[in-house]
């Protein structure tokens, strides 16, 4: 052992968090030379270890440095340090090869979970851009260019550490080249775990119905002539396939809707910066998400009088925003430079399907979905559908986690490690909960068809293979016949392990608390929120969904509701607005709802109907046969939707209430149009309400709302002056609702969670009108408020659970979908 001066000082380091696949390693090699440290640093199954010798005064330096400017993409949620005496057997700084169990004897013999985080997958960077442009750079026009601060990361990630032996990118060994870039410290690719170059990367490859074959360059060139001349192609993006045409033929969009039985939802653009700043209107804020590392899908409001060429109307029917993104990877960069500047890129599914992300096993599909496929060799391990985000109240609301921004870390110190949660449906995910943090998956999407169930069943099973995690215990929502809910049921029997089914509305608002990290303690109290959405079993047996709940993570108590109505054919009514819109006539006019219906005019929601299917309905209705009562704000947006003509049948989720949306936000933007009174959504005590019913203290009474709306309907008042007067009105409830319970005007303020408040006008509203109250509000600001953060929630519930696994509850009255 050489000798060392007294006064040098060894420091251990360990550090968890977002640590690995974010330039951390290649970050602590350049500060501990600079510094003149001695030792090493590696990944491991939990995070980062380091161990250093040098002076004190250097240690404390790079602490400093540490904690005060970490590399840009890394979060250190927990740091353990350990100081001694100086050894003396430590060498120059180096990256060591990481180690997958920690150095301890006793665990030798026992591997343990492996806890360490993935970083979501990183957008191309300002410097490899800079590089993908320069002829005179080895990687020009190299469309898998990537380096320390972006690039692939999830995606393509096999097992942990993360360490490009664990990833797809283990098939493609380094050039020498590429092997100087990586062994070089002041190289920006200095142990960079996904860099390659055309002499030792991925190849592309292009295949035309035609029968076309063209490789590596000329690939995208064939692939952009094929898109000039209206063909849908398919492209192997970063966590799937999309599906690309040119957004100003109207015939090649019909096309790409029928192929993939997408009839009216929206289409997503992939646009350059030029084509952005022309066409939509941008805030500062929507600005900073769009050059992100995430580069999600944005939701923008489209400028009155664009400087570009208009869109053909098929890409976003009767909308007044556009879902625009940039290009995420270097291949989408060059094959936008060469065919751009837009174009329509959305996933490569049919509709409510899993995203396509094999060329092999996923060639069927693709074959009906495009003409053409740009494809490559560098296999996609994880499926991940794009990010969709909007700006709204001053901070990003996430309505799709995905590319980017998933998997989320959320840390939690408090939770129980060791346990898995399903979700909900509509909006698939799972979450984790590992030391200290929480970790939740992509969006899944639709798991009510059969593909969409396999799809999260492969799911959990890769995820818990990775983290090598025995559940100790599994979470569901307590609808026992969704697919979730049943897969969950089957693991916890086959592993023998507790499941615990949560109220789908508790764990809304669960999820809302889950961003602040709250502790054990925090969480035993009861706070106050509002649980907004299309519906979610409750305790009853009946669809709630306008809901005001206490909430604590040992249980919840339903403080006020939506006055319930029917819904007429059950699940068919989730799709059907016509049919809320009857169910809420029925229950406000009762027997003689037709004789009072024709004072109001003809009502756009009869006429969509037959007099046989009318009178059908009524039948079931008066009867409540088939008609389960709900207490859902989404299915009252439905109504009135159709009740102002908007939409009586929808092809996608939430249709009608974004048509309303839309229609409101343009009446705000025209001043508020026509002056109307105010409408009044009253909240008032429920008749023969005891403490400990499974119902609630108060509701909120729509009979008002309906009548002003129908009476200014009458009126001949302009629909989106309605459809303003609206939101105001749900808007103002809330605040009622927060004024009503103090304990929601304290410091702790006011809960928002549910896919309502994915409405960017309902959250601005009712952010605003708590305000001017002295209220704050709080509503998630990483996860959605929609179903796909439910499973987050889920961990957070405290209660006792059974000691073996039983079904959830089910009704089979209630519908399968959710959201």
């Amino acid at each position: 052992m050489a000798d060392t001066p007294d006064r040098q000082r060894r420091l251990n380091l360990r550090l968890e968090g977002l640590v690995q696949g974010v330039g951390l390693r290649p970050w602590v090699h350049r500060l501990a030379v600079r510094l003149d440290l001695r030792g090493w640093v590696r990944n491991d199954s939990r995070g980062v270890t380091l161990v250093l010798e040098g002076e004190p005064t250097a240690l404390t330096a790079f602490l400093r440095q540490l904690r005060n400017q970490p590399p840009p993409r890394c979060r250190i949620d927990r740091r353990q340090q350990e100081w001694g005496a100086a050894r003396g057997d430590l060498g120059p700084f180096r990256i060591a090869p990481a180690a997958g169990q920690p150095d301890h004897p006793a665990r030798a013999n026992k591997p343990e979970p492996l806890t360490a985080l993935i970083s979501p997958d990183l957008a191309i960077c300002p410097a490899c851009l800079a590089d993908l442009a320069d002829p005179g750079n080895r990687r020009h026009r190299y469309p898998f260019i990537s380096c320390t601060d972006c690039g692939p990361r999830y995606s393509l990630l096999r097992s942990l550490p993360f360490e490009r032996a664990h990833t797809a990118l283990a098939a493609f060994p380094l050039c020498p080249a590429c092997q100087r870039d990586y062994t070089d410290p002041g190289d920006r690719r200095f142990h960079a775990q996904t860099i390659s170059c055309p002499a030792c990367g991925p190849q592309l490859c292009w295949q035309g119905r035609d029968g076309q074959h063209s490789c590596g360059p000329d690939a995208i060139a064939a692939a952009a002539a094929a898109l000039r001349r209206g063909a849908i192609v398919a492209l192997q993006g970063i966590g799937g396939f999309q599906l690309l045409v040119d957004p100003h033929n109207g015939a090649a969009i019909a096309e790409l809707r029928r192929r993939k039985g997408r009839p009216d939802k929206p289409l997503a653009l992939l646009a350059d910066a030029d084509w952005l700043e022309r066409s939509c209107e941008l805030s500062a804020l929507e600005r900073q998400l769009w050059w992100s590392p995430a580069a999600p899908i944005l939701l923008l409001r489209r400028r009155p009088r664009p400087e570009t060429p208009a869109l053909a109307a098929g890409v976003a029917p009767q909308s007044p925003w556009l879902g625009v993104m940039r290009p995420a990877s270097g291949l989408q960069q060059l094959l936008l430079e060469a065919a751009g500047p837009v174009l329509v890129a959305t996933s490569a599914n049919r509709s409510s399907e899993p995203i396509a992300a094999e060329a092999g096993a996923d060639g069927a599909l693709l074959a009906q979905l495009a003409d053409g496929v740009l494809s490559h060799d560098l296999p996609i391990i994880n499926r991940c559908d794009d990010s969709v985000l909007r700006a709204a109240a001053g901070s990003p609301l996430v309505l799709r986690l995905g590319r980017g921004l998933a998997p989320l870390a959320l840390p939690h110190g408090d939770g129980a490690p060791g346990q898995l949660a399903l979700g909900a449906q509509l909006k698939g995910s799972l979450a984790l909960s590992l030391p200290g943090t929480i970790l939740l998956s992509p969006d899944l999407g639709d798991l009510s068809n059969r593909s969409g169930a396999e799809h999260l069943h492969r799911t959990v099973m890769s995820w818990l293979e990775r983290q090598r995690l025995r559940p100790a215990m599994i979470r569901c929502d307590r609808h026992g016949s969704t697919s979730s809910s049943q897969l969950a049921t089957a693991l916890a029997q086959q592993g023998n392990v507790p499941l615990q089914p949560v109220q789908h509305h508790h764990a809304h608002l669960l999820a809302v608390l889950a961003e602040q990290g709250p502790t054990a303690r925090e969480l035993s109290r009861e706070r106050i929120g509002v649980a907004w959405d299309g519906a979610g079993l409750g305790d009853d047996g009946s669809l709630w969904g306008g809901e005001a709940l206490a909430v604590s993570a040992a249980g919840y108590r339903r403080l006020a509701r939506l006055r319930p109505f029917r819904l007429p054919g059950a699940e068919r009514a989730l799709r059907e607005p016509r049919r809320a819109a009857l169910g809420l006539l029925i229950a406000a006019w009762g027997p003689g709802w037709r004789q009072l219906a024709r004072t109001h005019g003809p009502l756009p929601c009869l006429e969509a109907f037959s007099g046989a299917e009318l009178a059908t309905l009524e039948r079931a209705l008066l009867g409540g046969f088939n008609s389960p009562p709900c207490s859902s704000i989404g299915r009252l947006f439905d109504a009135v939707a159709s009740l102002l003509g908007l939409q009586q049948l929808c092809s996608h989720e939430a249709q009608a209430a974004l048509a309303l949306e839309g229609l409101a936000t343009r009446a705000l933007g025209d001043g508020g149009c026509v002056p109307v009174q105010p409408y009044q959504l009253p909240l008032h005590s429920v008749k023969g309400w005891q403490s400990g019913d499974a119902g609630a203290a108060l509701e909120w009474d729509w009979r008002p709302l309906l009548a002003a709306v129908l009476r200014d309907r009458a009126r001949g008042l302009p629909p989106m002056t309605i459809a303003l007067a609206f939101h105001r009105a749900l808007a103002e409830a809330i605040v009622a609702l927060a004024l009503t319970w103090p304990e929601a005007s304290r410091a702790d303020g006011l809960l928002l969670g549910g896919g309502c408040f994915q409405n960017a006008l309902l959250l601005e509203l009712s952010v605003e009108g708590l305000a001017a109250q002295g209220i704050r509000a709080q509503w998630p600001r990483q996860l959605p408020c929609n179903d796909a953060a439910l499973a987050v929630g889920q961990l957070l519930h405290s209660a006792r659970v059974p000691t073996t696994a039983s079904p959830p509850g089910v009704d089979r009255h209630v519908p399968r979908r959710t959201g």
